[in-house]
């Protein structure tokens, strides 16, 4: 006879289907996950990404609804992954008001969770309990710690992921933890003269300024020699610096969303993309993917059973690398966070998005890439289409131009180039207005 199942149970049916480590493969790399061969990770990775959804679809709406007429089943590519629309983080707020706390998003209720955590908006993110929830060990591991090693974490723990995020990466590789946060210098100071931490987690520039304070406290920092850092610029200059002064620091790209997405290793060009994720990069205010090596959007689909975020458009630029990581990590690797993708701009008084640029580059084939430009000239606004074609025949000016009117209701002059004549950096609008 068939036996009624508790919610707890339908739970723990949930988080096992999370991908787990999958044994270690050497000194060099956290498991063999992580040197497998492309094809086999993309299998792996639709085949639980199918496992996963068919669990949490009926019990996460906001999901259901985004899978609305897909056939969960047929998805096996990441042509299949691009029918479905987005998610955007910048709607996550709107959402989570109309339905609290997780938008609907989430698969787990928030009274099984381990965490409810809060970021400024407010917006509210879920943590599990499974190990190594957040996906940050592997981080870690390339950054050089390993078990024993004794971390300063030096992120808040303070309502928000951050803390939380790199103590469960640091606990999951046997690295004891001390839960510093951000602010009280000299104490941290202290921490570090008696506890002997031999690596960091936090932002790089607080990291110098724990060094600069010790340095004027004469105290010894010197055990201090690796760090994990993210949430902040690293400039070359200040990773010279660090290194100068005996810490070698590596990258984590990171969202309270989604965990960590990517990581530096010892000989990455970029950083190299998580295991347990399926990342894309999209034409901004588009869910089409760009041509690799193009600047475009992140979006990035999490196979957590507790969240599992269906192309979530992180709002963050980036570009995939053509090669793959010197270390034998055989993912993907990004550019790293190469600015924000919502280039929303007011003209003449109304918004002007970069889903509508896009749109009238799909009226116009023909058209390879687009800028729109906002200039500013005797008072008035000024919107220079600049639009890549091979060649400006038949009218092409005033038919892009009037497609432009139609689209965004406003009127702006169309400028053909050759093709290679705009910047890859992501751009789709580019307000060029002085300011002041």
């Amino acid at each position: 006879m068939p036996t009624t199942r508790t919610p707890a149970e339908d739970e723990r049916d949930i988080a096992a289907r999370k991908p787990l480590p999958s044994g270690a493969a050497s000194s060099e790399h956290y498991d063999r996950a992580e040197t497998r061969s492309p094809a086999a990770r993309e299998n792996t990775l639709f085949r639980d990404l199918r496992g996963v959804l068919k669990i949490a679809k009926p019990r996460a709406p906001a999901l259901r609804a985004q899978l609305k007429g897909i056939d969960i089943e047929g998805l096996k590519t990441r042509a299949d992954l691009g029918a479905i629309p987005l998610v955007r983080k910048s709607d996550l707020k709107a959402m989570q008001e109309e339905t609290p706390p997780f938008a609907g998003l989430a698969a787990s209720r928030a009274s099984s969770l381990k965490r409810l955590l809060v970021s400024p908006g407010p917006i509210f993110e879920p943590e599990g309990h499974a190990k190594d929830w957040w996906g940050a060990a592997r981080a870690f591991f390339a950054a050089g710690f390993r078990k024993g090693d004794i971390v300063l974490n030096c992120f808040s723990y303070h309502l928000t992921p951050g803390g939380h995020i790199m103590e469960s990466g640091a606990s999951a590789l046997g690295c004891p933890v001390i839960p510093a946060g951000i602010g009280n210098t000299d104490q941290q100071i202290e921490a570090i003269r008696y506890l002997k931490p031999t690596g960091y987690c936090g932002t790089p520039d607080f990291l110098k300024i724990l060094l600069d304070r010790a340095q004027e406290m004469k105290r010894d920092a010197s055990s201090l020699k690796r760090g994990l850092v993210s949430g902040a610029a690293l400039p070359a200059t200040l990773r010279e610096e660090l290194a100068d002064r005996g810490v070698r620091v590596f990258q984590a790209y990171a969202t309270a969303d989604l965990g960590v997405i990517a990581y530096e290793s010892e000989q990455s060009e970029g950083m190299i993309v998580n295991e347990g994720l399926i990342v894309e990069i999209v034409r901004p205010g588009t869910g089409e993917p760009v041509a690799n090596g193009e600047v475009g959007e992140v979006v990035v689909t999490r196979l957590n059973a507790d969240y599992p975020l269906l192309r979530f458009a992180t709002g963050d630029l980036s570009a995939f690398l053509p090669a793959r990581s010197g270390c034998g990590r055989t993912n993907t690797q990004l550019k790293g966070w190469m600015g924000r993708a919502d280039q929303t701009t007011k003209v003449k008084g109304m918004f002007v998005h970069p889903s509508q640029v896009a749109e009238v580059q799909k009226h116009h084939p023909e058209l390879i890439r687009v800028r729109l430009v906002v200039t500013r000239r005797g008072e008035q606004d000024i919107m220079t289409l600049r639009a890549e074609a091979k060649n400006n025949g038949n009218g092409l000016c005033e038919a892009v131009g009037s497609t432009l009117q139609a689209v965004t209701k406003l009127r702006g002059t169309v400028e053909v180039v050759a093709p290679g004549t705009l910047p890859n950096d992501g751009k789709v609008i580019a307000d060029e207005r002085a300011v002041g």
